[in-house]
């Protein structure tokens, strides 16, 4: 599953201390244009409208269900991309400075982190789960197994408990390898935890541009493959008879197919 990031919710927001309002104007423009190219492939491809929906802080939550009651917008991926209101994946300096808010340590900050998305998940229930364990990225230790960390672990695993009560699909997600991790979000560990719960699993390259579509997309059904997953899940929408709103559905499709998708 392909991310449609709104330029509204860029993760770099908090460098700019400017008003977000000049940036409205640009996510409908989005929307807009995603509508056309819908319109224009329909047929031919099914194309989902969606942004992600980064929680900064709490106050953010107005703005992500406004932008997502959009009729013409079928979904948001729900993720986290600061805490205490700092960059944790931007650079190595904004993630010190993150971590220092939280004593120093990265146990502290990973411990954070959950909390923020807890906080989320609770408040958006959004319907994908975006990069879980992100703030791995620029840590000490990025391919860390994270039941080494006590706290961390426990809100992993309470975030993890979560998302499979609601109904939520989380996102393998390949832009990982393409940063220099191991494996993809979420690590292996997280993943077990999951599946052993029933949770279900929907892919994703995050891409931000055509040049990364698809990126490792083969490494990412690979480490599938040797967590025995045998399906991943998708959002469909199609047209509600009447109504003005898409209905919105999660199908599934075999990894093999999936698998075979790749090649030719």
């Amino acid at each position: 599953m392909k991310k449609s990031v709104s330029p509204l919710l860029s993760a770099n927001l908090i460098l700019v201390q400017d008003s977000i309002a000049p940036l409205r104007p640009r996510h409908e423009a989005f929307v807009v244009e995603a509508v056309r190219l819908r319109q224009k492939y329909e047929g031919k491809i099914k194309i989902l409208i969606g942004f992600e929906g980064e929680w900064i802080r709490p106050a953010y939550a107005n703005l992500i269900q406004e932008l997502a009651a959009n009729e013409n917008v079928d979904y948001f991926i729900g993720s986290v991309h600061h805490v205490h209101e700092i960059p944790i994946d931007y650079d190595a300096a904004l993630y010190r400075k993150a971590r220092d808010v939280s004593g120093g340590i990265d146990e502290k900050l990973f411990e954070e982190y959950f909390d923020c998305q807890f906080e989320m998940l609770k408040t958006l229930k959004p319907k994908v789960v975006g990069h879980f364990d992100l703030i791995r990225l620029l840590s000490d230790d990025p391919n860390r197994d994270l039941r080494g960390m006590n706290g961390v672990w426990e809100r992993a695993v309470r975030n993890l408990k979560f998302i499979v009560k609601y109904g939520g699909l989380m996102e393998i997600n390949s832009s990982a390898l393409r940063k220099g991790l191991k494996e993809p979000y979420p690590t292996r560990a997280i993943c077990e935890e999951y599946l052993k719960m029933g949770g279900k699993l929907t892919l994703s390259d995050d891409s931000h541009g055509a040049d990364q579509v698809g990126t490792n997309f083969g490494r990412a059904v690979e480490y599938l493959e040797s967590l025995g997953v045998k399906e991943l899940f998708l959002l469909e929408s199609n047209a509600g008879g009447t109504q003005s709103r898409r209905i919105l559905s999660v199908s599934s499709v075999s990894l093999a197919d999936v698998k075979s998708s790749f090649r030719g």
